[in-house]
């Protein structure tokens, strides 16, 4: 498969078309950004371990019934994926209270809910990404009640089986972003990555935090991080 006419620059990925116009190439940068791109930076082989560590979750997934856009990983930093027309919309599911959902409650990070949290942000860099719910998504038009229902449905079990891939290794899956879009056979499925740029990954006895966190708040060893989180998934 050739990679061929780039597409889109995004923050932590590059798309390019391929010889097959129902596919594409999904190049791993090593830039990593926050707080809406106000603080960027390029971290070291980042790219590559998000390529590798999305590629298990994802073939995992794919593994357990869930149908993704993913296809292969092609090498180091690529991966060939179905080609899809997202949804402009970040579903957040949450299992455990953190970042800016502490703050907007006023709860201390770390409190385990009773309940598996949705969230819904529109995906706008002019309004930086805004908190929306179900019957403003509705409003503007960009999905149905139906299709909400199914995404949550989806949600759930990806959730259930992610959780359960990263407390084999013992580490504890606090929250991720997902994203879905059809195929050119109107298929559903799940897009974009799930790795430590979308996802909050604690180790289960440290609470130590493993993921893009550590860039935001200053924390540092954000590589070393993201490795370990490989090694273990490799290690099983």
């Amino acid at each position: 498969m050739e990679k061929r006419t780039f597409l889109f620059d995004g923050k932590a990925k590059q798309l390019y078309t391929t010889d097959d116009p129902s596919l594409v190439v999904i190049l791993y940068k090593d830039d990593i950004s926050a707080y809406n791109g106000v603080k960027k930076s390029l971290i070291q082989n980042k790219g590559i371990l998000n390529n590798r560590i999305s590629e298990i979750i994802y073939q995992t997934l794919e593994d357990k019934g869930v149908k993704t856009h993913f296809i292969k990983r092609i090498d180091d930093r690529n991966q060939l994926c179905k080609k899809i027309t997202v949804f402009p919309l970040e579903f957040i599911v949450r299992n455990v209270i953190a970042g800016s959902l502490a703050r907007r409650l006023d709860m201390e990070e770390g409190i385990r809910p009773k309940n598996t949290i949705f969230e819904i942000c529109l995906k706008s860099d002019s309004l930086n990404d805004p908190l929306i719910n179900e019957h403003h998504a509705v409003a503007l038009d960009v999905i149905s009640y139906e299709e909400l229902m199914r995404i949550y449905e989806l949600s759930m079990h990806i959730n259930e089986i992610v959780f359960q891939l990263f407390d084999n290794v013992g580490i504890d899956v606090i929250d991720m972003k997902l994203e879905f879009g059809y195929d050119e056979n109107n298929n559903l499925l799940l897009a974009d990555e799930i790795s430590p740029d979308t996802a909050r990954f604690w180790d289960k006895k440290t609470k130590e935090k493993l993921d893009r966190d550590r860039f935001k708040r200053d924390m540092g060893k954000l590589e070393e991080s993201y490795y370990d989180i490989l090694k273990r998934l490799t290690s099983q």
